[in-house]
């Protein structure tokens, strides 16, 4: 029972780590928006699950690649606050605009940040392809796979508001689930810019942890 017990304190021990380390999260990812939107680029959610802001500064993206050398330095922003989610286009800073109107029309929520990136190969591919993010330094911070994108009437983003990590996710955006909705000027797309549904913070997992030494504790002295 003891052994048991270590076993999966360690365990729990771990995921809180990770946790506490991996606190973005690719959290949406529209790879069909360069060719079936107004917008004509291709975008994805960044979302701070920490409970302190992260700096992004000289942070990168690059597809299935990988490659922090090729990849495209994310512009516009340099910071997202705890629990904020954040959006990046694949363009310029005029596609900002535009992307904000075709989502969200004449009322655009004042905490929408939009950034963008630019460069050679770095399209989102709708048959397959991947979103990395890396740091300044080059480590790797987040990733997610995806097979193919929706190629029907409405298009549906791929929504990962469980902030799932270095996995391939395939669940698409539905109508007010995880923040879902059609978009303001274009009925073909929906999708949750901007807003997630609440993922476990650290804390979560720390609270997990207390409760098993409790339950530890309980053991032991049954044992006595």
């Amino acid at each position: 029972m003891k052994k048991s017990l270590r076993y999966i304190a360690a365990a729990v021990l771990a995921a809180t780590s990770f946790a506490a380390s991996a606190a973005v999260s690719i959290t949406e990812v529209a790879p069909w928006s360069s060719g079936n939107s107004p917008v004509a680029a291709d975008w994805f959610e960044l979302t701070n699950t920490g409970s302190s802001a992260v700096d992004i500064t000289g942070w990168k993206f690059d597809d299935s690649s990988a490659s922090f050398a090729a990849g495209a330095t994310l512009n516009g922003i340099s910071s997202i606050a705890a629990g904020q989610s954040v959006i990046f286009l694949e363009g310029n800073s005029a596609k900002v605009e535009l992307f904000k109107t075709n989502w969200f029309g004449a009322n655009v929520p004042s905490s929408l940040v939009v950034g963008y990136y630019s460069g050679s190969g770095i399209g989102l591919s709708t048959t397959s392809d991947a979103v990395n993010i890396f740091n300044a330094s080059g480590a790797l911070q987040a990733s997610v796979t995806f097979g193919a994108s929706d190629s029907s009437l409405p298009y549906q983003t791929f929504d990962n508001a469980a902030g799932l990590n270095n996995t391939s996710i395939s669940q698409l955006s539905v109508v007010d689930i995880s923040g879902a909705f059609v978009a303001a000027n274009s009925v073909n797309e929906i999708g949750s810019p901007g807003s997630i549904a609440a993922v476990p913070e650290p804390e979560t997992y720390a609270m997990l942890l207390a409760g098993l030494g409790f339950i530890g504790a309980l053991a032991r002295k049954r044992q006595r």
